[in-house]
């Protein structure tokens, strides 16, 4: 009889309930005893293959139609596995930030979804968060393939889900949905390292990712240099403003709360609304017995980023909101005497400080004794500080953190396209995003198709109008995500810049947001060309004799308006848009003229640039037309 193996033959995406992509060579991969012959068995095909000398192996079935059940078995020597419930079908990777892992439960008319959730040829697989220095050949955690049903439904990707069940209403296969996604990620997280290493500027970074995973300390100390340079040669950097280092003097420092806690409720006006970095500092007392100690730096819960300094040395830092820190520190650190601790907190969403009371903060010697950190604790606010680079070895913001952990255990599982929904966090550095976002399309690419179409979701609207121009980094992302979308054949882009929440950086209606990608998925996946991607997409705007005008492809009838006679959001710019006034502007069948006199060569155009815009642009289907920046062609004016 044989026997099931202590370990699984099958890699853990191949379990019950499993979704395996149609039409295509189907990837099978596991691990074995070296040198064995493996047999597999699924939908009337037979292989074999061998085990390395490593004990893994691969195999490739042929493509096979939608369908199932089917069962899989795999024997290697006496031992066998089986896998049941395998289903053909359409198989979609749903990755991003918060906005892509916010459950169904969170969405509007949650429980009357969750009621109706019960779709059995619909099939969900959630990733395990984890960061990691390295690729990975396996999940962090246990994993399964779970039918949809108001109980499995309940915490999966709402994006992801309401996108499979609108697609299913055209496209009537299974669907396999795996959701990878971690709140407040950054999109360099998600890149390998071998697809970062080609951006200029991430070298010195990537060095230091290296050496963290050999030697920790060494990187954190490193790390800290760097960072350090950044200080002192960022803009608005004062000469001589070290705050790190023991005995730093500087204006501006005061007393902390005793209770420390989120800064935001210290009664301080300028901080009662801050989201930026914020200076610690504070010391403890050791005796030379306690000094000469190995030793760890314990801190209570950060909110969000911190990097910290022992004596001038930088020893740890972590992104990680509301979650304690414990830093090993390096032998001959420490002193007899007074140890200076500085604490850098970077915060960018919400409350943001050190955990209180100030006693919540210390130092643990190897002999099992715990020195609470000194009062009183003084604080100093760094306002005008840009936004820092970031540890790399962090899990969400690093540098190939979670492509390690997340993407890189799923191998080459035959996919049908991607979803991505990120970029929030990236909104400091708008005008990197292109570059970033068109890396790891074709990183991922490389992984699981050279043509892997990629549906884009384009930042929804958070925040107030604005009752001026002005820049926006939320803009900017916007503007990478529609012109990284309309290079390419085979990406999609969603538009969300209409159902975003001015107060809730998670809108709630994914619904519509799920019929948007459906829409997309359909042109550019399935070519079906009776719909379009998206909606209106600018293609030209032009000087002409009576002003600039916009022609728009993609519009279904004739461009419309809500809510006024005529759009709004136009704005002209200069060339290098350092000053950019409001337009009105007039509808002209599939065009928008901005009538006045002609702008000056080289300006720019812009509609809906800012973080949270009233965009009024639509098509007589509805779908809005989404942001942009174009430069106006030249067109000779009398």
């Amino acid at each position: 009889m044989a026997q099931q193996p202590t370990t699984p033959l099958l890699h853990p995406l191949f379990q019950d309930h499993a979704v395996l992509q149609r039409d295509q060579p189907i990837p099978v991969w596991g691990n074995a005893a070296p040198g064995i012959t493996v047999s597999l068995t699924f939908a009337g095909q037979a292989l074999t293959t061998r085990a390395d000398a490593q004990g893994h192996w691969q195999a490739t079935l042929r493509p096979a139609p939608p369908g199932g059940p089917h069962e899989m078995t795999v024997r290697a020597g006496q031992a066998t596995q089986s896998v049941r419930d395998v289903l053909l079908g359409d198989v979609w990777l749903c990755a991003g930030q918060s906005n892509m892992e916010l459950p169904v439960r969170r969405t509007l008319d949650a429980d009357s979804e969750l009621a109706a959730a019960t779709r059995p040829d619909i099939r969900l697989f959630t990733v395990p968060k984890a960061g990691a220095l390295t690729p990975q050949p396996a999940f962090a955690a246990p994993v399964s393939w779970q039918p949809a049903s108001p109980g499995t439904v309940r915490d999966f990707s709402a994006a992801c889900f309401y996108f499979a069940r609108e697609l299913q209403k055209t496209v009537r296969v299974p669907m396999g949905l795996i959701q990878s996604a971690w709140g407040g990620s950054r999109i360099e997280a998600w890149t390998s390292t071998e697809a970062l290493r080609t951006q200029g500027g991430m070298a010195p970074a990537l060095d230091v990712l290296a050496l963290y995973a050999s030697d920790p300390a060494a990187a954190n100390a490193r790390w800290g240099r760097q960072w350090q340079q950044w200080w002192t040669g960022r803009e608005g950097a004062i000469g001589g403003d070290t705050p790190w280092q023991p005995g730093a003097g500087g204006t501006g420092w005061q007393d902390a709360p005793p209770g420390l806690g989120a800064w935001e409720r210290w009664g301080v006006p300028a901080l009662s609304e801050y989201n930026g970095m914020v200076w610690y500092r504070t010391r403890v007392t050791l005796t030379a017995a306690q000094a000469g100690q190995g030793a760890r730096l314990e801190l209570g819960a950060v909110d969000e980023t911190d990097l910290t300094w022992v004596n001038g040395v930088a020893v740890g830092s972590q992104y990680g909101p509301g979650e304690a820190r414990s830093y090993p520190l390096p032998v001959g650190l420490l002193k007899a005497g007074v140890n200076t601790v500085v604490i850098n907190v970077l915060d960018t969403y919400g409350d943001g400080g050190l955990a209180g009371p100030a006693q919540a903060h210390g130092v643990r010697l190897d002999d099992g004794t715990r020195i609470a950190l000194d009062s009183p604790w003084q604080y100093r606010v760094a306002p005008a500080a840009s936004t820092p680079p970031l540890a790399p070895w962090h899990a969400a913001t690093g540098l190939s953190t979670l492509y390690n952990g997340m993407i890189a255990p799923l191998g080459r599982y035959g996919l049908r396209g991607m979803v991505w929904y990120q970029g929030e966090s990236n909104t400091g550095d708008g005008a990197a995003y292109a570059a970033r976002l068109r890396s790891l399309r074709d990183d991922w690419r490389g992984r699981f198709g050279a043509d892997m179409p990629l549906l884009v979701v384009q930042l929804a609207g958070y925040g107030q109008p604005p009752s001026a121009p002005g820049d926006s980094g939320w803009a900017q992302v916007r503007e990478a995500q529609r012109r990284v979308a309309a290079d390419d054949l085979h990406t999609g882009l969603a538009l969300a810049i209409d159902i975003g929440d001015a107060y809730d950086i998670h809108p709630p209606n994914k619904q519509e947001l799920g019929r948007r990608l459906a829409r997309a998925a359909r042109h550019v996946v399935y070519g079906d060309r009776s719909v379009a991607a998206s909606g209106p997409t600018p293609r030209q705007a032009s000087r002409t004799e009576a002003g600039v005008r916009i022609a728009f492809d993609s519009v279904t009838g004739t461009l419309v308006t809500t809510g006024a006679k005529g759009p709004i959001g136009f704005e002209v710019c200069d060339a290098g848009a350092r000053h950019c006034a409001y337009a009105d502007a007039v509808l002209d069948g599939r065009d928008v003229v901005l009538p006045g006199p002609p702008p000056s060569p080289g300006a720019r155009v812009r509609y809906c640039w800012a973080d949270g815009p009233v965009c009024t642009l639509r098509d007589s289907s509805g779908a809005p037309a989404g942001p942009f920046e174009l430069s106006l062609t030249t067109v000779e004016v009398p």
